[in-house]
């Protein structure tokens, strides 16, 4: 069985850079959670409008079928969602023991910094804020993989690929 992985974390973490070197690393499949979202939900994210929990679960649904998909096929794959609160994460993992959950951790300054250079993404710096305040860090039970973001990209797959014990 191939590794299955979810990285998460706020917005500007580095999800879609890392989780794609991981999965190339991994050599499985990858997914970008940001292509799950229907358009509405990128319409109101585009216009600084933050989701609510109604927005999410149809997406969190998504990228769960995704998951099992991969799951039913033994060929793996890495997925990136912001996963921000536990109940996210309950929905995503919940019925998914395989699966792994890698937290992309970085300070605000750090992510602000990063959002601010970002040009062609939908989500605006301007709900930065709305990520930190409703960002429920793993707690322990979730047996998270906790990884800074201040490492170069390819020091942290190198770190993931330590932790997940396919180094």
């Amino acid at each position: 069985m191939r590794p299955l992985v979810l990285v998460m974390g706020v917005s500007g973490a580095g999800k879609s850079t890392l989780g794609a070197l991981l999965a190339e690393r991994l050599r499985v499949p990858f997914a970008d959670a940001d292509t799950f979202h229907p358009p509405a939900n990128i319409r109101k994210m585009s216009t600084g409008v933050p989701l609510t929990d109604a927005d999410r679960w149809p997406w969190l649904d998504a990228i769960g079928a995704w998951l099992d998909a991969r799951a039913t096929e033994g060929a793996g794959g890495v997925a990136t969602c912001s996963a921000l609160k536990r109940a996210y994460r309950a929905r995503l993992l919940g019925t998914r023991p395989g699966v792994r959950l890698l937290y992309l951790k970085g300070e605000p300054e750090l992510i602000a910094t990063r959002q601010a250079a970002r040009t062609d993404h939908f989500m605006p710096a301007s709900l930065m804020a709305s990520q930190f305040a409703t960002l429920e860090e793993p707690a322990p039970e979730e047996n998270a993989i906790v990884l800074s973001v201040v490492p170069p990209p390819a020091r942290i797959v190198q770190d993931a690929m330590r932790a997940l014990g396919e180094t």
